[in-house]
């Protein structure tokens, strides 16, 4: 007799819980995202990797980062959340519109809330992270509309359209008090991954240490404003507490670009309303870069 053949499921709330773990970086966070406890969590983790064969998570000094394998199932399971939605919208179970999900780089995040009327976001949901997080999500398909900066842009290929895109300057900055000892490395105020300070003050051969690193902005900012270092932002954006450090010894950093990217596929009048309305008032007296697929 012919026995059916047994196939393994994996939960939705596991694929939840490795995609909360991925874009928090923390057993703990996720749990607190999803209402769940840590041993919960560490379960879920466990099942899943029995059941793909190989660990997703490593535990690091900097928090909880996916191996190898975890990158392809995170990317995966990504995809398993996105049809599982498109699925349970094709009956019209969920009371009005799905929200538009809009990625804004962490540098660019306080300016873009403070733009914003709460009307405005009503129908929106903001993910606040690194640029190339976000660009990863807009391949992806988690984030709709990107706000970020190009570096460093994620090799999207034709896979991101570009909407809006404007030129600007970085410049180093410090306390009014900071000082430098002679000969010290410089202390640097770092962001996770790859830093285009870094890679400015390694290509002429400038010693520096990192002091602090954080992917939150604001707290870079504040710890400027202590004195411990240096940091680098957009030079439109020092605020009146910080200096542009202009020292003999600091390199002039690279150019970069604001970008308003749309992940591939995009429709409908609110998409449009909304890219409308972000170019408005972030890219004034600029030009789209190209037309916007579908919209």
């Amino acid at each position: 007799m012919h026995r059916p053949r047994q196939y393994s499921n994996i939960p939705t709330e596991i694929v939840r819980t490795v995609v909360a773990i991925a874009e928090t970086g923390s057993l703990s966070k996720a749990g607190e995202r999803l209402g769940l406890s840590q041993p919960a969590i560490s379960s879920q983790v466990k099942r899943l990797q029995s059941l793909v064969g190989g660990a997703l998570f490593v535990r690091t000094a900097n928090g909880t980062t996916t191996t190898e394998l975890g990158k392809v199932a995170v990317q995966q399971a990504r995809r398993i959340l996105e049809a599982n939605d498109q699925l349970l919208r094709l009956g019209g179970n969920n009371e009005g519109p799905q929200p538009l999900r809009i990625g804004v780089s962490t540098l660019l995040a306080d300016e873009f809330m403070k733009a914003q009327a709460a009307e405005d976001l009503a129908d929106t949901f903001v993910h606040a992270d690194l640029s190339p997080t976000i660009v990863r999500g807009l391949i992806d398909g988690y984030i709709d509309l990107a706000y970020v900066y190009s570096f460093p842009l994620i090799d999207a290929g034709d896979e991101v359209t570009i909407a809006q895109e404007i030129e600007e300057h970085s410049v180093w900055v410090r306390s009014r008090d900071f000082v430098l000892r002679p000969g010290a490395p410089i202390p640097i105020l770092a962001w996770p991954g790859d830093d285009w300070m870094i890679r400015t003050l390694t290509k002429h051969n400038i010693s520096y240490k990192i002091v602090f690193r954080s992917p939150n902005h604001q707290l870079r900012l504040d710890a400027a404003r202590a004195g411990y270092g240096l940091t680098a932002i957009p030079e439109r954006m020092v605020p009146p507490s910080l200096l542009p450090a202009k020292d003999y010894y600091l390199p002039d950093l690279p150019g970069h670009k604001r970008l308003l990217c749309v992940r591939p596929g995009l429709e409908g009048s609110r998409a449009t309303a909304l890219v409308q309305r972000l170019s408005t008032l972030f890219f004034k007296g600029t030009k789209p870069m190209r037309q916007v697929s579908g919209l």
